[in-house]
């Protein structure tokens, strides 16, 4: 398959499409897909038929039917399937939320007041604004917690900046120096 280019509502909905198949297991529909991207469903369906035949969606059919996103549709958005994925949990508002995030780039750690997190989630970030605190952490391995307030969200990438407040991550025994 060659290179892809799609526009930015049908990243949208195969962003969409994906997280919703990962929070349910089962195939979406187009009334779910619309509902969550704000959209009518008869547009949702037609953009679906596009994004079947260009290899990102597998229509499902009968009445527990829908779509379900493809191999292609994950290799495109930069993004795993994940069966046994560890969670984090999210804190926002007090609310605490599992989620699945893929990875956490510090764009720049040299000056403590501008340390800034890109966190790119694997559940839909539409929740969340501009402004909130918000506290990501622990992380299953490196138990690392990123505290601060979010500056930016580009939803179509479940991707949420964080203005970096405070780090947070145990000190461990090197096992190396251990007699």
């Amino acid at each position: 398959m060659g290179e892809i280019d799609l526009t930015s509502s049908q990243r949208l909905t195969i962003t969409t499409l994906i997280n919703e198949y990962q929070a349910t297991g089962e195939p979406v529909n187009a009334r779910a897909l619309a509902d969550e991207t704000d959209r009518n469903a008869g547009t949702v369906r037609n953009q679906m038929r596009t994004l079947t035949s260009i290899g990102l969606a597998e229509g499902i059919a009968g009445p527990k039917g829908g779509y379900e996103p493809t191999d292609a549709a994950y290799r495109i958005l930069g993004r795993r399937q994940l069966d046994d994925a560890e969670t984090v949990t999210l804190a926002r508002e007090y609310d605490r939320v599992d989620a699945t995030v893929d990875e956490i780039d510090f764009t720049n750690v040299h000056h403590p007041d501008l340390c800034r997190a890109q966190i790119h989630f694997q559940q839909s970030v539409r929740d969340l604004e501009e402004g909130d605190p918000i506290v990501v952490g622990p992380s299953p391995v490196s138990s690392l917690v990123v505290l601060g307030e979010i500056t930016a969200i580009e939803e179509t990438n479940n991707v949420v900046i964080v203005d970096v407040e405070e780090l947070q991550a145990p000190l461990r025994d090197d096992p190396s120096t251990s007699s």
